[in-house]
């Protein structure tokens, strides 16, 4: 009989952030990202220079978590939800931990998106999400794979999940995603009325 197994599997974690430590407030974390994006203007200019939709603190701002306490509170609960994920990965870290680099706001109106990427320099990258209206865009990732495919079919539309080209994950408010950096990723456009936020941040090799 065939021996059929899967070979370089890709993880995502997906889990509550209270699982890994006491629960963030999501009306005072929105707050906090809808407060900060009214004063940051050197966010605002960025992210009109560069037709960024809606706002960004990428490239603004790096001291979240000394700024406003929530934000302390958080990265604590997510460090512990990196060491659980790093865990898993069976990551030979030969002594290191894996710590915060970056951690940024992204507030995404009605018809705007994020489009692919992925996060170089980084280890582990994720997504904790702040407010994610009816109709607000689940985000999309590639197979790593795929720009090597070449002369391969495309997958059927009920493929098995493990096997599709493309998987789509509709997070809640309070849920934290968590990938390895690598992994190429976008948002599509966001179709619903109100803004669809949320908090990403990178942890690298330290």
């Amino acid at each position: 009989m065939a021996d059929i197994s899967s070979l370089f599997v890709t993880r995502l974690y997906r889990a509550p952030l209270a699982e890994h430590g006491e629960a963030i407030d999501a009306a005072e974390l929105r707050a906090s990202c809808l407060s900060i994006a009214e004063d940051d203007e050197a966010g605002q200019k960025w992210c009109e220079e560069n037709d960024f939709p809606g706002y960004t603190s990428y490239a603004s701002l790096s001291d979240l978590g000394w700024r406003f306490p929530i934000f302390k509170a958080l990265v604590k609960v997510l460090d512990r939800h990196v060491a659980t994920f790093a865990k898993d990965l069976q990551f030979d870290l030969d002594g290191r931990k894996l710590r915060l680099d970056s951690l940024w706001i992204n507030i995404l109106p009605e018809g705007g998106i994020h489009t692919g990427h992925l996060h170089p320099h980084s280890v582990i990258s994720g997504t904790t999400y702040v407010a994610m209206p009816e109709g607000a865009s689940a985000i999309r990732f590639e197979d790593p794979r795929l720009p090597m495919m070449m002369a391969a079919p495309t997958r059927k539309a009920n493929a098995r999940r493990k096997m599709r080209t493309f998987i789509y994950e509709a997070p809640e408010v309070g849920d934290v995603l968590l990938w390895e950096s690598w992994l190429r990723h976008e948002v599509p456009m966001n179709m619903a009325e109100e803004d669809r936020i949320s908090v990403s941040f990178n942890y690298g090799l330290k």
